[in-house]
C-alpha cells in the first residue's frame, strides 16, 4: 500500500532526531490530504532535493508519526539509513511494514500501567 506523502524539513529535528511536522509545508500537506495525525500512523516524508543536473528529485523516507510531549508537537520518526531520492526509490521495491494495519497505522505504544498514549485535548 502506498503511503500518503507529506513534506518534512529534514533539518528541523527534535532531540531524538525526529522530523518536526510544524513547518508550513508539513501543515499544508496534512490539511490538504485530510490526515488526522495519531501515534503510529505511517506516512512518507519528502523534502526538496535535485539531481546533479538540477532536476527535481525529492528526498523520501517512510516514517511513523509520534507525539513529542516535551515540545507539544507531532514528529516523524524515520530510519535515516533508508532515506533515498525519489528516482532511487522508484527503482527499489519497498517491503511492506508488517506492523501496519490496513490504514497504515502501527500499534499504539502503551504506557507501563496499561493506559493508552492518548494526548491532551483528544489528540491521539
Amino acid at each position: 500500500m502506498k503511503l500518503h506523502e507529506i513534506y518534512g524539513d529534514f533539518h528541523n529535528l527534535d532531540d531524538e532526531n525526529r522530523i518536526r511536522l510544524t513547518t508550513l509545508g508539513s501543515l499544508s500537506d496534512i490539511a490538504r490530504l485530510g490526515i488526522q495525525l495519531r501515534d503510529g500512523l505511517a506516512l512518507t516524508i519528502t523534502a526538496d532535493d535535485a539531481d546533479d543536473d538540477g532536476n527535481s528529485d525529492d528526498l523520501m523516507a517512510d516514517g511513523v508519526i509520534r507525539y513529542n510531549e516535551k515540545e507539544k508537537c507531532w514528529v516523524a520518526q524515520i530510519d535515516w539509513s533508508k532515506v533515498q531520492n525519489r528516482s532511487e526509490r522508484e527503482k527499489t521495491p519497498r517491503p511492506k511494514n508488517p506492523l501496519a494495519d490496513k490504514n497504515g497505522a502501527t500499534p499504539t505504544p502503551r504506557k507501563a500501567n496499561g493506559a493508552s498514549s492518548r494526548k491532551p485535548g483528544g489528540q491521539t
